[in-house]
């Protein structure tokens, strides 16, 4: 099921075919209002994609960006764009992209992506011999975001990296799908960066579709401004006659503003809150004239043009809105740095859970609520807490201001995420500190991947305790074992679903010998020999030494937002796939995780 696949079809049909081990939801919905993320009609056969400018865009070809909002009921598709065609063309052509932006600063379609500071990045060679066809169904198909932190973590950093362009698909194309799948994990960060790595006159109509969503989600219309004129011609909706007219008004042009948003809104409502959203962005720019007021009285649907603009311009999005979209919307709002501290302190620790925010962001943003001031609220409660296990000298303190942050978490998803926040208090606490269950405290180094700390805790865990197996599946050694005694210990102690996961764990690592890995999974009916055509792609995928199409297929195995769907199966898999690529960390972390989460 690998690249060896060199028609698109045949890929498709494979691809058809592949027994997802986690499935869970259903098809996500597109973030814009209709008309803003059509697609175009599917060109002549080519070996190569076609570029923008092109024809309009056509609605219903396959294999569009697919969102998590449903349709919001505003029609694009049937618009006067005025005189757009009418512009007076100059006597003499002038080639001005040499003096814009020169040969050596310009960017390959060969590779492309980014390094982001602090990680590694994933090889350029990672995908393999992969087809480009058969990377671009793998990706639109996967339903965003995945149940772990930790194999989510991996796969952004594989679709970040700088990565060779596979055969049979444009680079722009190529990074246009990455982007929108990391924009589906809620990475709209990540996303905007690869999105950044393409010039604007190599992008296809498909990139002019994922960049837009990429500058909404990161709150950012500015963004759209150098491919609004280019996006326009390629793409024939109100969306990008809209950009157009912010722009303007961006650039301190307000009369030119006013005539193209005029053009834009005809047909629709003066009261329409898309055309009112981008009134107030026009409105925000030098000389811009206009007071807009925003009521979502009426709205009923949370689209990335609408979160987007308002983030933009400081006007906030009802709470309640945030429940017609997908959780990404949520991790956009993390990410917001304009958003006010305590209203994403919430969808911060959701997006930590997911990958999408770190231990020290979630410390950093705690710590600007405390310097705001407002004591009352139930972050700032928190924040206080986090202070005392992070600085408190009496190391019981520091443990019972832990515990208190643990306690009360309400969900089981928030109580991960409370871990997570507090790891760096947990490496801090000596490891011969008399603490009588250390599990959660390992747990929570281990959820920020600090194993070395946790690992000074090997003397201390009793065997065959949750403690042990956390550690036995953390344990960087090369030649580390476990014990089937002491797995035997566990499985009577944990419960089927935790002995289940565990085994899967400890086999994908080689913790047993291939007889004791075959013993304890009978014991606990895991179908560990078991293959489909997922199976077969992943493993192949690992012992090739393709790392980032082992993170890709490890996302494919793992759509479902929650760890109950995940099969010991998929994450035997998984896990023996990432060791073999040289991916142990990753392996470890993402075994680590779901016994922590089960």
């Amino acid at each position: 099921m690998q690249g060896r696949t060199v028609r698109a079809g045949l890929a498709i049909v494979l691809l058809a075919g592949i027994a997802v081990p986690a499935p869970g939801q259903d098809t996500p919905e597109s973030l814009l209002p209709p008309g803003f993320d059509d697609p175009a009609p599917a060109p002549a056969p080519a070996p190569a994609a076609t570029r923008a400018p092109q024809q309009p865009l056509a609605p219903g070809e396959p294999g569009e960006p697919v969102g998590v909002v449903p349709d919001a009921g505003l029609d694009l598709s049937n618009l006067d764009f005025g005189n757009a065609s009418e512009a007076v063309e100059p006597e003499v052509a002038v080639d001005l992209t040499q003096y814009e932006l020169p040969e050596f600063a310009r960017h390959s379609l060969a590779r492309i992506g980014v390094f982001a500071a602090g990680n590694e990045a994933f090889p350029a060679t990672g995908f393999g011999a992969a087809d480009g066809r058969y990377l671009r169904a793998l990706m639109q198909r996967t339903a965003a975001p995945i149940a772990s932190r930790w194999a989510s973590i991996a796969l952004r950093r594989a679709l970040m990296s700088p990565a060779n362009t596979p055969r049979n698909i444009d680079g722009a194309d190529f990074a246009a799908e990455r982007a929108w799948l990391l924009l589906r994990m809620g990475e709209a960060m990540a996303a905007r960066a690869v999105v950044n790595d393409v010039d604007t006159d190599n992008y296809t109509t498909r990139m002019f579709q994922v960049a837009m969503q990429s500058a909404l989600a990161s709150g950012d219309p500015a963004g759209m401004c150098p491919m609004a004129s280019g996006g326009g011609q390629a793409i024939h909706q109100r969306g990008w006659a809209l950009a157009k007219a912010m722009c303007a008004g961006l650039a301190g042009k307000p009369n030119e503003a006013g005539q193209l948003i005029t053009q834009a809104r005809q047909g629709t409502s003066a009261s329409d809150i898309d055309n009112l959203l981008s009134e107030k962005v026009l409105g925000a720019g030098a000389q811009g004239r206009r007071a807009v007021t925003i009521e979502w009285n009426g709205v009923t649907q949370l689209t990335a043009w609408r979160w987007g603009l308002a983030t933009a311009t400081g006007v906030e999005v009802p709470a309640s809105l945030y429940a017609t979209a997908g959780p990404q919307v949520r991790y956009w709002q993390a990410l917001a740095p304009n958003i006010d501290p305590a209203a994403r302190v919430a969808a911060a620790e959701l997006a930590a859970t997911a990958g999408v925010f770190s231990n020290a962001g979630l410390v950093d943003l705690y710590s600007e609520i405390e310097q705001e001031g407002d004591t009352g609220s139930a972050a700032a409660a928190v924040a206080r807490d986090l202070r005392i296990a992070y600085t408190d000298s009496d190391v019981a303190d520091r443990m019972k201001a832990m515990q208190t942050l643990w306690d009360a978490a309400e969900t089981p998803r928030t109580r991960y995420a409370r871990l997570i926040l507090t790891a760096r208090a947990a490496s801090w606490v000596p490891a011969n500190a008399k603490i009588e269950a250390p599990e959660q405290l390992i747990a929570s180094m281990l959820s920020a991947g600090l194993e070395g700390p946790a690992m000074e805790w090997r003397t201390s865990v009793k065997r065959g305790s949750e403690g042990w197996a956390l550690l036995a599946l953390a344990d960087p050694a090369p030649d580390a074992r476990a014990s089937y005694g002491d797995f035997t210990t566990y499985r009577d102690a944990a419960g089927p679903r935790k002995a289940q996961l565990l085994l899967a764990g400890l086999a994908g690592l080689g913790r047993f010998d291939a007889a004791e890995a075959q013993r304890g999974a009978q014991a606990v009916d895991v179908q560990i020999g078991g293959t489909n055509s997922w199976t077969r792609a992943i493993d192949a995928a690992g012992q090739r030494g393709d790392a980032s199409l082992v993170a890709l297929l490890a996302g494919v195995g793992m759509q479902s937002r929650s760890w109950d769907y995940v099969s010991p199966e998929a994450l035997f898999h998984i896990v023996a796939a990432m060791r073999a690529a040289g991916m142990g960390s990753y392996a470890r972390m993402i075994a680590v995780e779901a016994i922590t989460r089960a």
